[in-house]
């Protein structure tokens, strides 16, 4: 009787357990499988050369297919040794903001990053109705420094936690191969934790700790953005390498899902 009951007991368990995993549907997606500029109904640019409020020396330029086209299936954003404006460094900076934002999700995107003292590749979300950062909210699924080959950082700022004030939340993984192969890095949030992954593996974690918006802005709708700097304060802290440019992140799909109701 005791070993029917511990049977019973287990499948209970599997049961309970395969009802409590969330299933996903696919809600907005681009896959690159086309040739030219970036989807203009999908994608949109910042443009400029302000420094971006990190001193970053790069110049982001608008629907240049030298800096971002989409080519064998790939969406290849490229950083250029070139002048532009009083820069002389060109890149690109995509995002989704005034098409496509979303409250809670899982956000995939496969991509090979690109190598090079100086570079500064992300790939992040703010709040699509930004007023002051980092007070509404921006979360980092990859960032990565040239002179810290390898390391892979995730993040969270809001008012509370940042690294201006020395209380950022963030942590890291080390993948040797991500300048040389494909890897996906993800993206998984709802109302009481955020974590992000690389390949499935979650390596930083954040918590919903129920103190208020200035610890929590993570309820706001954000957008996602897919970006090359350089240098910068905290990617060109070691200075840039130009024998090392162009450099190219380059990217195999960008999905978004949410959980079926």
């Amino acid at each position: 009787m005791k070993f029917i009951t511990t049977i019973v007991f287990s499948i209970s368990v599997f049961v309970c357990c395969a009802q409590t995993k969330p299933a996903w549907k696919l809600v907005w997606s681009d896959e690159f499988n086309y040739k030219g500029l970036p989807d203009t109904t999908k994608w949109s640019y910042d443009v400029g050369g302000h420094g971006w409020g990190n001193n970053e020396l790069q110049y982001y330029t608008y629907r240049k297919p030298n800096n971002a086209r989409v080519e064998n299936g790939k969406l290849i954003i490229e950083a250029r040794k070139e002048k532009a404006d009083s820069l002389k460094y060109t890149s690109a900076r995509l995002l989704t903001r005034g098409k496509a934002a979303w409250q809670y999700g899982k956000i995939e995107v496969k991509a090979k990053i690109p190598k090079g003292r100086g570079s500064w590749p992300a790939i992040w979300t703010l709040a699509e109705n930004m007023k002051e950062w980092p007070d509404d909210g921006e979360i980092d699924i990859m960032e990565h420094v040239g002179f810290h080959q390898g390391y892979i950082h995730g993040s969270i700022h809001c008012k509370k936690y940042y690294h201006v004030i020395g209380t950022q939340k963030t942590d890291t993984t080390y993948i040797p191969d991500c300048s040389s192969a494909f890897h996906v890095y993800s993206l998984e949030w709802d109302k009481e934790t955020i974590k992000v992954a690389v390949d499935g593996k979650v390596f930083f974690t954040f918590a919903n700790e129920h103190k208020g918006y200035e610890y929590w802005p993570f309820d706001n709708k954000m957008h996602l953005i897919l970006n090359i700097a350089v240098g910068g304060n905290w990617g060109g802290q070691k200075g840039v390498d130009d024998k090392t440019l162009p450099w190219r992140m380059e990217i195999d799909y960008v999905r978004v899902y949410q959980q079926k109701k």
